[in-house]
């Protein structure tokens, strides 16, 4: 099946229903965004900005298959009330769940891949930068969700900004969790649990506690 066929098959009510809700007449009718039958559109309210020239197909949304998820039955969920904002392409494979609170903002640099059944929750603020890929099963989130009081009835852990730079590599089943900043070519190593700002370009992290484990290094897909 040739390229443009290939997308043609995958234009369905739900991405046109999604492509006119977010954008302007001109925008919707390119198709920028095309959006799996395996999503679940939650809550479309909120708003999706696109950054760059515009062109069918540039983000794709439930697609794709891996040999370790059930295309068939791994279900995606899109729950967005804040903000997304994609600076270029990007592709989210099947099962993966995005969900954004009415104060969030979800950011997506140029070039941005997505394995499948991950989970992206930002009630602040989550900045992914050019050329990044997170694996699959990894979470992502700015907030603990639940309040917490102090003894004087105060909530101390409010929602962190969450930093993931330009060409970095998440490994599967990753947890990364409010307040981390992941430096500009580093690589999370699978696994792994980060609560920080992690210091080091090129380097690889891992281990619990988190370390680095190797410096001086550079990667490609």
């Amino acid at each position: 099946m040739s390229k443009t066929l290939k997308l043609l098959s995958r234009i369905n009510l739900k991405t046109i229903v999604f492509n006119f809700k977010y954008f302007p007449f001109k925008t919707a009718i390119k198709l920028p965004v095309l959006i799996s039958n395996n999503i679940y559109l939650h809550e479309t309210k909120g708003k999706v900005t696109i950054n760059g020239p515009i062109k069918t197909a540039l983000i794709q949304i439930g697609y794709g298959k891996v040999g370790i998820s059930d295309f068939k039955r791994a279900r995606g969920v899109w729950q967005v009330f804040g903000e997304v904002v994609f600076n270029g392409r990007a592709f989210i494979m099947h099962g993966c769940k995005i969900n954004v609170g009415e104060n969030g903002q979800l950011i997506f640099g140029e070039n941005f891949n997505m394995s499948t059944e991950c989970a992206l929750v930002a009630e602040k603020k989550i900045t992914i930068g050019n050329n990044s890929g997170i694996s699959w099963e990894s979470l992502v989130m700015d907030t603990d969700f639940h309040h917490i009081f102090d003894e004087n009835g105060q909530v101390f852990n409010h929602p962190k900004e969450v930093v993931i730079g330009d060409n970095v590599w998440v490994g599967c089943r990753c947890t990364i969790l409010k307040g981390s900043n992941l430096p500009n070519g580093s690589i999370i190593a699978a696994g792994s649990l980060v609560t920080k700002k992690l210091v080091g370009e090129k380097s690889i992290f891992g281990g619990n506690p988190m370390r680095v484990l190797k410096e001086n290094i550079t990667w490609k897909y």
